[in-house]
């Protein structure tokens, strides 16, 4: 049986001590509590307190002055306990979240949600009175996954508002969320959503026990939970659908996955997928099902394209120029005969030369970002063809395996395919067609043995299930679907998979 283990970040001890988590008891002494605040934050002069007068003794309000909403201090907490100075606090002041607490620990981590702590001399008891300040941007089209039809509402990096767009499409009690707090020192907040009684409980179990086993001091974007909860971090096929769409999210949900969303990242990750699931757009379902199922099918060609096209091309000018039309093969010969360059190298040039120049575009700003393609693709292009470096034929085919690329909804498996050519080109270098065949033999056998969350990544081919092929390759009408997918029931993960699930520190089970 196939042991895994946790991986954990290696870590050395930082040079500050961070703040306990255990259980610290409030005092009745005011001064002491106020100690202990203000030594947990250092002095920190962002750390604002105001004295107050309630029930005849007297009590402080702390609040972060960069996380709190100042009008909503002033006059749903402040302005109330003057006006009223006794009373019962819930009934004075008009705040919906009021908790009460006798933990520092607590407290100190509710000032870093944006809230305030109210204590009164002679008492042991903190008030945490919700006062965030929701700050960030508008709602908007997402800019990584734009669509002709549908919605064209966007994550953004408010985790309420992510979870707002969510409920806003599943109006079932049934949606559930389950909070966790991840990194030591970031005290990042992951949101798990799901669909209670659809979505299987051990898959959710698993989940939670993957995030709660990362040992990290700081978690600053979805990439680093990704490395941490997936299966085999080492194959370049990602296991995980990241997707900044909330109405995909809404359908995978609603599908039996879950959702992890991280506060401070406009995305969301999914859980369990499939390989098919980074070619599939919501696009298909805004359009009639012939045209989704063949713009579907387009973008499954399109990973065939992008790996075996170069690869072909080497293959065939290198080992069997007698499958070339002879109406072709003085044109390629011609293109060839003062290139001093041998195929694979040519490939080879032209794929980091298209690499760089995606990069260029990616991190410059947009006017010259535009002046860089042009550049790249007309000036560089033709220079290297006049100048005999480059063939034409090889233009052609390296533009083909770009545009090929690009057509996949999913950035990650996009640069995944990218990656995987690179081998098979080497292999036809090496040994024509076999080699392809052989690379090809060897990523089907790596795909059908990969697993995320315990469902068979190349489903429903591996193990094959024709029932599920209506919305694999190819999206059949929706009155036809009227059966979830085998990879989102329930029954179908494995039992004994999740036995063997993750142990915290390391250890082997």
């Amino acid at each position: 049986m196939r042991r895994r283990f946790l991986r954990t970040q290696k870590r050395t001890k930082p040079p500050y001590e961070a703040f306990p988590r255990e259980y610290i008891k409030a005092s009745i002494s005011l001064e002491e509590n106020k100690t202990h605040i203000e030594n947990a934050f250092h002095h920190s002069q962002d750390v604002m307190h105001r004295e107050l007068t309630w029930n005849g003794k007297k009590g402080l309000l702390f609040f972060l002055d960069i996380l709190v909403d100042k009008d909503k201090v002033q006059d749903d907490i402040i302005r109330p306990i003057l006006s009223a100075g006794e009373g019962k606090l819930e009934e004075i002041v008009h705040i919906a979240g009021i908790q009460k607490t006798s933990d520092i620990s607590k407290a100190i981590t509710g000032l870093l949600k944006g809230q305030c702590i109210f204590l009164t001399e002679h008492d042991d008891t903190l008030y945490l009175l919700e006062a965030f300040n929701a700050l960030g941007r508008s709602i908007e089209e997402p800019a990584n996954e734009k669509i002709i039809r549908g919605s064209h509402e966007g994550f953004v990096e408010s985790l309420s508002t992510n979870l707002y767009l969510l409920r806003k499409r599943i109006k079932n009690p049934n949606l559930t969320v389950k909070y966790i707090t991840l990194g030591k020192t970031s005290n990042t907040r992951v949101a798990v959503v799901y669909l209670h009684g659809l979505t299987n409980p051990q898959l959710i179990e698993e989940v939670e026990k993957r995030l709660q086993s990362i040992s990290a001091d700081s978690i600053q974007t979805p990439g680093y939970i990704e490395d941490y909860i997936e299966d085999n971090s080492f194959s370049p096929f990602p296991q995980a659908l990241n997707t900044e769409r909330p109405d995909k999210t809404a359908a995978n949900i609603i599908e039996g996955r879950a959702a992890i969303i991280m506060e401070g990242n406009p995305s969301a990750l999914i859980v369990p997928v499939t390989f098919f699931s980074f070619y599939q757009s919501p696009d298909d379902f805004n359009d009639r099902w012939h045209i989704g199922s063949f713009f579907r099918a387009v973008r499954i060609l399109s990973f065939f394209i992008t790996i075996v096209l170069p690869a072909f091309y080497i293959a065939v000018v290198t080992f069997h120029h007698e499958v070339i039309p002879l109406d072709l093969i003085f044109n390629v010969k011609s293109s060839l005969q003062h290139v001093p360059f041998p195929p694979i190298l040519e490939a080879m040039i032209m794929q980091v030369m298209l690499e760089l120049l995606r990069e260029a575009a990616i991190r410059l700003p947009t006017p010259i970002a535009q002046t860089i393609g042009i550049v790249g693709g007309l000036v560089i292009g033709n220079a290297v063809v006049q100048a005999s470096l480059i063939s034409n034929t090889m233009i052609i085919i390296v533009a083909v395996t770009a545009i090929s690329s690009f057509v996949v909804p999913s950035a990650e498996m996009s640069t995944a395919v990218r990656l995987l050519g690179f081998p098979l080109m080497i292999g036809a270098a090496t040994l024509g067609f076999f080699g392809i065949m052989f690379g090809i033999i060897l990523i089907l056998i790596h795909l059908c043995k990969l697993e995320s969350f315990g469902t068979p990544y190349f489903a429903p081919f591996a193990p094959l299930r024709i029932k599920d092929w209506k919305d694999a390759f190819i999206r059949l009408p929706v009155w036809i679907q009227n059966e979830r997918p085998l990879d989102a029931k329930p029954q179908y993960l494995k039992r004994e998979w999740f036995s063997r699930g993750w142990k915290r520190n390391g250890n082997k089970k």
